[in-house]
């Protein structure tokens, strides 16, 4: 297949010229702070200069609208929308809900810059179901029986999906924000290598939930229900976006044992990561007295999990990415 040409007009040349797209770091001062924001220019090939392409302008604005945003730790436009998606609720309704003036949410949603404290009650509505009930039940008279109604129906069953404990909502955050996409199959198998080298590392659990042996490898349940849904696909649905951004409470040692993780295992489907997992001593043993496709709701006692990655961390070593991908070669 011929790739096609980007072509355009160029002021410069007078004349249609092929371009190419580049990025380029601009200097702007906001409320006398200044920024680097990064764009995407058109360069022409013929002279060099920049041209206008119709539609660049508006990137632009909406990339340094969202890097600003991210600078100063603003919510987003898009997850104003999510907001309103998840507990089903308007715009007015929500702005009450969140004890703002009626048309505050409205004004956001055209581009208004919220202030900060503005911003984290949005964002904490956002991430803590139970946070959005005490709000709509603090302002549930002024909202409207309807929208009350229909928003707290909403919010309850949202806030019913999170059994899990804080610490593993925590480490899926994280997990959900360093990597692009992940199934649950995935998912599942890197927090077990997690907990493990965890363990290892700091001589306690990360999080407190038990792991079963499955037929297809180590499963912790309540994630497993959380997830279900989708099968083989990766995650991705608007409830989920109550996970953006709780890992911040995560501490330096956790994150540093999650990347570890996400830099070695991450890099594998979960089909892989299953076959390595059945090659280890926890999940084989704990299997030992069921046949290959025999359910199960066994679990893995953790500290045979601790005392396999002791093993693997005296064979290999397990604090350094190298070291890991050591012991993964070792299994593919």
């Amino acid at each position: 297949m011929v790739k096609e040409r980007k072509v355009d007009f160029c002021t410069q040349c007078r004349k249609e010229t092929a371009y190419q797209l580049r990025k380029k770091i601009v200097q702007k001062v906001i409320k006398e702070k200044n920024y680097d924001f990064e764009i995407i220019i058109a360069v022409c090939d013929e002279c060099g200069e920049e041209m206008d392409i119709p539609g660049l302008l508006d990137f632009n604005i909406k990339s340094i609208d969202e890097q600003y945003r991210k600078e100063e730790g603003l919510i987003s436009v898009d997850d104003i929308k999510k907001i309103m998606n998840i507990y089903n609720i308007g715009k007015a309704p929500l702005s009450i809900a969140l004890g703002f003036g009626e048309i505050t949410i409205t004004r956001y949603l055209l581009g208004q810059m919220p202030s900060k404290e503005y911003s984290d009650i949005i964002k904490k509505a956002l991430s803590s179901p139970n946070y959005m009930i005490e709000l709509l039940n603090e302002n549930a008279e002024k909202m409207g029986e309807t929208a009350y109604k229909k928003a707290i129906k909403a919010a309850e069953k949202v806030a019913g999906l999170f059994c899990i404990s804080n610490k593993m909502l925590l480490t899926i955050s994280y997990i959900f924000d360093q990597m692009q996409e992940i199934t649950p199959l995935a998912l599942q198998k890197i927090l077990y290598f997690i907990q493990g080298i965890y363990m290892v590392m700091y001589g306690e659990p990360l999080f407190k939930e038990d792991c079963m042996a499955w037929v297809h490898g180590p499963v912790y349940e309540e994630v497993y229900d959380l997830f279900k849904d989708f099968k083989y696909n990766p995650i991705e649905d608007n409830r989920f976006a109550i996970f953006k951004e709780r890992f911040v409470e995560l501490s330096d040692q956790e994150k540093k044992v999650i990347n570890l993780v996400i830099n070695t295992f991450g890099k594998y489907s979960g089909k892989v990561l299953e076959t390595i997992t059945h090659n280890e001593s926890p999940w084989k043993e704990a299997r030992n007295n069921y046949d290959p496709l025999q359910l199960s709701r066994v679990i893995i006692d953790k500290n045979e999990i601790m005392k396999y990655f002791n093993l693997i961390a005296n064979k290999y070593g397990i604090d350094t990415e190298e070291k890991l991908n050591r012991y993964i070669r070792s299994y593919l």
